[in-house]
């Protein structure tokens, strides 16, 4: 038997480590948040993408990928009308087994996946070649005349990365067992969406300037 888990289906994937606001306002959802509040903490319930659907209204979800991240409740502020604003804050992929549907909001029996340290030293070369891979794709966005970023720093996680691709793809970074793995198939990625930006002058450019905050 697995753990059960409240569920949260998104439009968007979650990754470990990855902050994530969320501003609630379904009922579903604020009974959700009361419940985790009554409980001691840690407060973790699961974020998992919405494979097909939406993610409002009743009956929106219809299904979901396989694969999620946990997420734990760092601060919860309550507005008056009952809406919450949540800071929360990813922590570890799981496997979703089973779903139940006998509570407002879905719940969800996962099996929480391991994942192995990380060899800094065995990553840094998959670090380097990714952050060069996203340096390429942002000068082709400039070259098509599709945007202007900046970026000094480039992080070593693929967080930040991984967010200028589909969310498919980025459902598939989150399937792969561990760090090493992502970052390679996060490169692979990145190179065939700049050969493709340099391939065509029609493609819209993703707009970066934002990180994820659903109104849910």
């Amino acid at each position: 038997m697995g753990e059960m888990l409240p569920l949260f289906p998104l439009g968007a994937v979650l990754y470990p480590g990855m902050l994530l606001p969320l501003h609630i306002f379904e009922e579903r959802y604020r009974q959700l948040v009361r419940d985790l509040l009554a409980r001691p903490e840690p407060r973790r319930f699961g974020v998992i993408a919405i494979r097909k659907g939406r993610e409002t209204g009743i009956d929106g979800v219809h299904s979901l990928y396989g694969i999620g991240c946990t997420a734990t409740l760092r601060q919860a502020d309550e507005l008056e009308d009952g809406r919450f604003d949540l800071v929360t804050v990813g922590t570890q992929r799981f496997r979703l087994l089973a779903l139940d549907q006998t509570l407002p909001y879905l719940q969800g029996e996962i099996e929480l996946l391991a994942e192995d340290p990380v060899d800094q030293a065995a990553a840094a070369p998959f670090v380097r070649a990714v952050q060069v891979a996203f340096r390429a794709y942002l000068d082709a966005l400039t070259e098509r005349g599709g945007a202007t970023v900046r970026i000094e720093d480039l992080p070593a996680e693929p967080v930040l990365l991984s967010m200028v691709i589909d969310l498919p793809e980025r459902q598939g970074l989150l399937d792969e067992a561990d760090t090493v793995r992502r970052l390679s198939a996060e490169r692979a990625l990145l190179v065939r969406e700049t050969a493709m930006l340099r391939a065509t002058t029609s493609r819209p450019a993703p707009d970066l300037r934002y990180t994820p905050y659903s109104p849910n």
